[in-house]
Order: C-alpha cells, then structure tokens, then sequence
C-alpha cells in the first residue's frame, strides 16, 4: 500500500497493525522498496509514523510492520531511555514532518530491562555507559515490582508504558499534537518468537480494551 495523502492518526496505527500482520502470517508485500521509490522521495521525506523502539537487532521496523523507504521516521537506543536527542527527534518527526502517530516498541527478553532487574533483585551492575541505560529502565522495573508483576511481560509492558508516559509529560509539542487530536501516541511489545506486536497503551487512537496486554 502507497500513501496517497497523509493519514490519520488511527489510519497510521492500522496501517503498520495490517503491515505486522503480513509479516506474522509470510505473505509480505515488502511495499515502498524498488528504485521508483528511492527515487520518488529524494528530494523530500514523509513518514507517516515515528517509530521510537530498542536498538536490539531483532526489532528492525520496517520488516517487522511490512515498510519501506520513507515511510517511518526511526528512532533507537537500547532499552528504548528516553532522552534530549531521543526527544529532539521525536518532535522533529512531529513538528517538522508532520507525522501523525509515535509508536513506544518494546520486546520481550529486552537486555536492558533484565540489567535493571537484575540491579534491583541483587545489586549486580555495569560498567561505562551501558549503566546509565540500566538506571533509565530501573524506574519501570520497580513500578512493575510495587504492583505485585513478576512476569517478563509484565516489566515489558511497564517499561512500554513508562516510556509513553515520560514523552507526553516532557514534549509539550507532542502532548499539544495529540491533544489536538493531529497525532496519537501508542506503546507496543513485541514477541520475539511469532513476530507479533500487542497493544500496551494508547494516546489518541481507539483499541479494543481486551486488545491491551
């Protein structure tokens, strides 16, 4: 599917929804991906999505939601830590290209949320960098801890939420676009094994509630 005009925000989210679908089941269409397109969007971009995921190398997004060239304008660190440049980026995707929908991409097995788990059970740390990412992701893990949640989807879709919840508390240009109803947030977590994303929280788009993990 080519975009002929800029969606809606809910449209946006059912597009990449369709897009995983294809991907669960083997029938990708692998659209947006040939020299006509590379040629097509040269001159300028315009994603419809911003897709703000973990950096691990299993959750490339435009194979995962079925894309190509120029349609999602991505983000990625490990542990998906919010940030100023993960920010700055963030509103350049909003006030700058206009795109309608910022996506939060979680997974299951994420090596940061189990660091941050393993720091607060029994104190184990990291070294250099990688410890300022673990104490980004502490904050989810014992949120998840405080509620009684001990399963690994839990402290995923925590951390998900978390994340949402810090973009819209520190973009005000973000919150102002959603709350404007030109952009909608959504959190995602996705499986590792059958190549499914489900629905954790959503900021400006419908979902079913039994949709939500």
């Amino acid at each position: 599917m080519t975009l002929t005009q800029p969606p809606t925000p809910q449209e946006a989210f059912e597009i990449l929804l369709a897009g995983n679908q294809r991907f669960i089941t083997g029938t990708v269409e692998h659209p947006n991906q040939d020299a006509a397109r590379r040629s097509e969007i040269a001159p300028a971009q315009a994603p419809f999505a911003v897709l703000f995921g973990c950096s691990d190398s299993r959750l490339a997004a435009e194979i995962i939601f079925d894309r190509g060239l120029g349609d999602l304008f991505v983000v990625r660190n490990a542990g998906h830590v919010v940030g100023p440049e993960t920010l700055g980026s963030i509103e350049y995707g909003i006030s700058v290209l206009g795109c309608p929908l910022v996506v939060v991409l979680g997974h299951d097995a994420c090596g940061a949320v189990a660091a941050a788990r393993a720091a607060v059970s029994d104190g184990t740390t990291v070294r250099g960098y990688v410890r300022d990412v673990v104490e980004r992701v502490t904050p989810s893990v014992l949120a998840a801890r405080a509620a009684g949640r001990v399963e690994d989807a839990d402290f995923i879709a925590e951390h998900v939420r978390h994340t949402v919840n810090l973009l819209m508390e520190r973009s005000r240009a973000l919150a102002h676009a959603v709350e404007a109803g030109s952009a909608a947030v959504v959190g995602l977590s996705y499986q590792l094994a059958d190549g499914a994303v489900h629905l954790v929280t959503a900021r400006g788009v419908e979902m079913a509630a039994d949709a939500v993990v």
